[in-house]
Formats: C-alpha cells, structure tokens, sequence
C-alpha cells in the first residue's frame, strides 16, 4: 500500500513528550521553559529538561542550537519557541 495511502495514528496531547535540551545560564532556555510549561498545561503533553552539558551526545548533537525542543524524541524546533506552533504540533 502506498504510504500516503496509509492510515496514521496520531498521539494525543496527553500521550505527547516534549524535551527541552538546555544547558545552565542560558536565558533562551529559560524563555523556552516558559513556553513549553504554559503550552503543555494546557494541552496535557508531559515534558522533561534534559542538561546539554550532562549528556555528551546531546551536547554533540545540539550544541550551537540551543535550547532545543523535541517532540516525541524528533526536533521540533531550536533557539526560539513559538506556542503557537509548540501548541498546533501537540494537537492543541
């Protein structure tokens, strides 16, 4: 079967994980934090700091893009979140 043709399963809000990849000091991560902590109170997501300085894959993989935003482990977005699109990627 074609994949567009496929039917896809699309998580709900609550069944979403969002991971914010920061690292101490940054004031951008701290804006993103605010962000995602409004957004997923009011879509029911669940999310996790992860510190880039902790983790050496993330800090290879992130380093100049920080603060990062995954959505169900994928990148979502890096340096600035808009709640708007955070808000519409988690269905809400």
């Amino acid at each position: 079967m074609s994949p567009l043709l496929r039917r896809t399963t699309k998580k709900k809000a609550g069944e979403r994980m969002v991971t914010l990849v920061s690292k101490p000091g940054c004031h951008l991560c701290d804006d993103a934090r605010a962000v995602i902590e409004t957004v997923c109170a009011e879509t029911g997501a669940s999310w996790e700091e992860k510190d880039i300085t902790q983790d050496e894959a993330l800090h290879r993989a992130y380093w100049e893009q920080i603060p990062v935003v995954l959505v169900d482990g994928e990148q979502h977005t890096f340096w600035r979140v808009d709640a708007d699109r955070l808000r519409r990627e988690l269905g809400g």
